[in-house]
Formats: structure tokens, C-alpha cells, sequence
């Protein structure tokens, strides 16, 4: 080969490399920091990072088990990778599969990816969120994993008719009547914060009822793998219509007031997600939240301590007295009101007097820890009875707290709690 030859092929070698360096730099250059912190902001707003990844898995690679009327479904690799993650993605991709459930190659996404909630999200949060998971999230090479729904029924083209009866295909608009406080409340709470998605029950479709205020059902409470995510609405009893706006933003931010602490799936929404919020938009959720009135389901509560007298003179007869003395008086005291910012009150507690036992029944069977924030301690963890009590007794126990200290709610029976170990222990089984 000539030296002619050579000179010119490392002059081409070397153009060659200047372009790409001059590119790669271009690029670096116009990533905005701002805007990558925006959307890393949107993105714990959304609480992504806990549904795209599994327990002990590579953070947004997907394989988190979801489960759902029909079987089991697998949350989806949104990494960068370009073989099995959405490094191929456009941004017009990225923002039909977030805000209509449809993957770049066409095929309907099922809707526990939240996307009738995700679609109000803005143009602008859309991209910030865009250019953070392309441009900061690690590549993961993890191949995504099918469902364990069998068919007919894994079908897919089925789920463009439930998107035409139930998908609203329009990002939120605010309402001019409102305060500005309202109105990033209700977008943040409706749109990626997806709070229906839980707290909303469900239709024959297993679509949420409602998808705004507008309707009394929404935010109205939910049952969803053995947890009952409840009431949001002003319901005095069994809602948040005895909490002030302060003590939902404390909520919010550490996972606990002083009469209620956070369990089940709202820890891990606390963990990932709520901790990192801003004063600001923690207040403005809780100014939406406190607008939204009682559903009109009032059922009357009566404290009174008769209970507490009983169990203090050690002449209480009741099913299932023994065992919450044996067990569950050291934290939660004779009087049922615990202790402040450790142990949740029990009289007059909405999840104790719910209509819906499971998460009572869900907490006494299994246990569950308080969040791990920035803002608190080591997180106390309440231990479950599954072992040492038979289902009869947890019924008892069950039933002795919804209706002690004036608390009015329907019994629990051995049959409820039957059906809730089952439950979980096939879900704890799969998890492993």
C-alpha cells in the first residue's frame, strides 16, 4: 500500500473520529441538566421505578409480577437497551405507549400499565420524562418475560375495544374556578401520580370507575391483591374526613401522621415515590384530595371506652379479647389508640371500620413495615400471626377491634380469613 493510500485513510480515520466526538459532544451539550432533573422528578412522581422493577433486579428492567383477575403479568423493560429495553423508541413511541397503551410495534399494552391515568399527562412532562429515561437510566439487557394469562384470553386485539369504551384520550386541562393549588393537585393525582389506580374500585371491565372527581366513586377505595387501598374522599369514618390538609402532606412524606401509619403497597408508594415530592406539590395534593366530598355511604361512629375499661379490669368476655391482649395490646394499649407516630389508633381507625375487612385481615395475617424515608427513623414493622394463629382466632381478633371502642363494622369470619391466607401465601409463594 502506498504511502499516498495510508495518509489518506488516516485522514478519513481521523475526520471520521472528529465527527463523532463533535457529535457525541453536541449532544452531551444540549442535555439541559434542568430538564434531566425535571424528569427524574416526574419520573419518582410516577413511581416507575416500582412497577419496572423487580425485586432485586436492575432498576426500570422490568419482570415486576402484577396480578390480575385473568393471571399473573410482568412489568416491561423501559431501559435504553435497544434489544429488549425502548432505546428504539421515539419520542412519539414513548409517548403513545405512556398515555394510549400501545408499543411501538403496534401491540396493546394491558392496563395495569396506568395509561388512563398517564394520559393527562402535558406534552412538556412527557418529554422531560422522555429525555431522562433515554438519556440517564442505565441499559439493561433483559429480555421481557410473556404473561401467565392462558389463551383465549392473552389475546391483545381485544384490548382496542376496551380502550375505545374506556380510554379518555385527553390530557388535563385546568379549571379556571379553581386555585392553582387545586389544579397541579388534581393533575398530579389523576395523572402520573395515578392514585385511582388503587384507591378507585373496579368495573365488570376491571376498568376504575371513574377517572376524575366528577363521580362519587372516584377515589372512593379499592381492593387490589389482598390490600384494601382506601377511601380519599371526605367521609368522616372511612376517609379522610377528620384529617387536615397538614397531616396528609406528612403522610405523604414520611408515612405516617400521629394516628395513622402507611402499610401494604402504599409503603413502597412512599419509599419510591411521595418522599422525594416537593413541599409544594405534597400541598397541592392535599388541597385536592380535602375538596373531594364524602361519597354519601356515612355510617356514624361512637367512641366510647367501654372496651378499654373492660380489657383494663381483665373482665372482657368477647371473642377474640384474650388474643388481642396476648398480642396486640403492648402497641396498640387497652384504650385501641397506640402510639403516636409508631403505632396507629385502632378506634375509629378508617381501615378498621372499613366495609371491606381485607387489608385488617391482610396486616393481622401477615404483618407489613412502616416506610424507610429520608425523613425517618428505622421503620417499625408490625409482625404478622399467620403461624401462631389459626383462622378462627385471626377472625375473632379481627372482629373484637371493628367493633371495640364504639367502632361499628361487620364481623370477620373464619371463611374471610381463610380465603385471604390462601391469597397470600400463593402470592408469596410466586414471588419467590
Amino acid at each position: 500500500m502506498s504511502a499516498w493510500i495510508k495518509t489518506r485513510m488516516v485522514g478519513y480515520a481521523a475526520i471520521v473520529l472528529w465527527r463523532c466526538l463533535s457529535s457525541a459532544g453536541a449532544q452531551a451539550a444540549t442535555l439541559d441538566p434542568a430538564q434531566i432533573n425535571a424528569g427524574e422528578y416526574l419520573s419518582r412522581m410516577g413511581d416507575c421505578a416500582a412497577c419496572h422493577t423487580a425485586a432485586g433486579g436492575k432498576p426500570f428492567a422490568g419482570g415486576l409480577k402484577m396480578s390480575t383477575p385473568v393471571g399473573a403479568i410482568y412489568s416491561s423493560n423501559i431501559t435504553p437497551d435497544k434489544n429488549t429495553g425502548i432505546g428504539h423508541y421515539s419520542e412519539k413511541d414513548f409517548s403513545k405507549a405512556l398515555r394510549q397503551g400501545i408499543a411501538k410495534d403496534g401491540h396493546h399494552l394491558y392496563p395495569a400499565m396506568p395509561y388512563p391515568s398517564f394520559s393527562k399527562i402535558t406534552d412538556s412532562d412527557v418529554h422531560d420524562l422522555y429525555v431522562y429515561i433515554t438519556q440517564r437510566v442505565v441499559a439493561v439487557d433483559q429480555k421481557n418475560r410473556g404473561s401467565d394469562i392462558s389463551f383465549p384470553l392473552n389475546m391483545r386485539w381485544p384490548l382496542a375495544v376496551w380502550n375505545t369504551v374506556f380510554l379518555e384520550k385527553k390530557p388535563y386541562y385546568s379549571d379556571p374556578q379553581k386555585t392553582a393549588d387545586w389544579n397541579r393537585g388534581a393533575y398530579l393525582v389523576q395523572g402520573l401520580g395515578h392514585c385511582g389506580s388503587c384507591h378507585t374500585p373496579r368495573g365488570v371491565g376491571y376498568q376504575e370507575k371513574a377517572l376524575d372527581q366528577n363521580s362519587k366513586y372516584y377515589l372512593s377505595g379499592g381492593t387490589l391483591e389482598g390490600w384494601h387501598a382506601p377511601n380519599l374522599r371526605g367521609d368522616a369514618t372511612t376517609g379522610l374526613g377528620q384529617w387536615n390538609a397538614a397531616e396528609i402532606g406528612q403522610f405523604l412524606k414520611v408515612g405516617h401522621t400521629e394516628r395513622a401509619t402507611a402499610f401494604g403497597s402504599m409503603t413502597e408508594v412512599i419509599h419510591n415515590s411521595t418522599q422525594y415530592l416537593n413541599d409544594a406539590d405534597r400541598q397541592a395534593i392535599a388541597v385536592y384530595l380535602k375538596s373531594l366530598p364524602a361519597d354519601g355511604n356515612y355510617r356514624a361512629q361512637v367512641n366510647n371506652n367501654a372496651t378499654t375499661k373492660a380489657l383494663d379490669a381483665e373482665i372482657s368476655t368477647a371473642p377474640g379479647a384474650q388474643i388481642y391482649v396476648d398480642n396486640c395490646l403492648d402497641c396498640h394499649l387497652s384504650s385501641g389508640q397506640g402510639e403516636a407516630n409508631r403505632y396507629p389508633t385502632l378506634a375509629q381507625n378508617p381501615v378498621v371500620v372499613s366495609d371491606d375487612p381485607s387489608s385488617l385481615i391482610n396486616l393481622v395475617l401477615n404483618g407489613s413495615r412502616a416506610p424507610a424515608t429520608q425523613f425517618s427513623s428505622k421503620p417499625v414493622k408490625m409482625p404478622g400471626f399467620a403461624a401462631d394463629l389459626d383462622d378462627q382466632q385471626i377472625a375473632d381478633v379481627v372482629t373484637f377491634i371493628r367493633h371495640g371502642w364504639g367502632n361499628q363494622a361487620s364481623t370477620v369470619s373464619a371463611g374471610q380469613v381463610k380465603e385471604m391466607r390462601q391469597l397470600t401465601a400463593n402470592k408469596n409463594q410466586a414471588d419467590q
